[in-house]
């Protein structure tokens, strides 16, 4: 079963006064959205579809009609992004990387496998490389040395394919 609706008659008449003085299409979309279901009855779905935008932004709209002046609600808040899902704040971070800093000012190099079970023991639960990386390239790490050689290479078959490969590209 659904919220009922609160619809607050003072909000419905600024949403009014908002729809006869819009100047942009996004003033015009969140009074609309605010209007919409006070006037008609729609459900947010509704409301979304007849803006033609998403739900979720229907319900964004109505959210910043309520909270904000309308000449607020057009500058906005700045964007959808943000770290929602991250695992630690900036400065937990930080604090994380310190004892890593000092070795690896040192000269010591660091290894990411034993920062990566570290981390994983802080938070409780096992993480990714890539998490791990991602964090080191936050904070201004980076890789300062290539590998010398690679990673899945296997000197013993090189050695016996340099004995036994066919020089039969050297002219005779």
């Amino acid at each position: 079963m659904a919220r009922p609706r609160n619809i607050d008659a003072a909000l419905v008449k600024r949403a009014r006064f908002a729809v006869a003085r819009a100047t942009t299409v996004q003033d015009l979309r969140a009074a609309q959205a605010v209007l919409l279901p006070a006037d008609a009855g729609t459900t947010l779905t509704e409301t979304a579809a007849l803006l033609g935008v998403g739900r979720a932004t229907a319900a964004r709209l109505q959210q910043r009609f309520r909270h904000m002046a309308p000449a607020a609600a057009r500058a906005g808040r700045g964007g959808w992004g943000g770290r929602r899902n991250a695992l630690l704040t900036p400065e937990a971070e930080q604090a994380f990387l310190a004892p890593w800093m000092e070795q690896a000012k040192t000269g010591g190099m660091l290894v990411v496998a034993p920062l990566r079970a570290a981390l994983a023991q802080q938070l409780g639960h096992p993480i990714k490389p890539s998490v791990v990386y991602r964090m080191l390239a936050r904070h201004g790490w980076r890789k300062v040395a290539p590998d010398t050689r690679h990673p899945k290479s296997a000197p013993v078959i090189q050695d016996h394919w340099k004995k036994n490969f066919r020089k039969h590209w050297r002219p005779s």
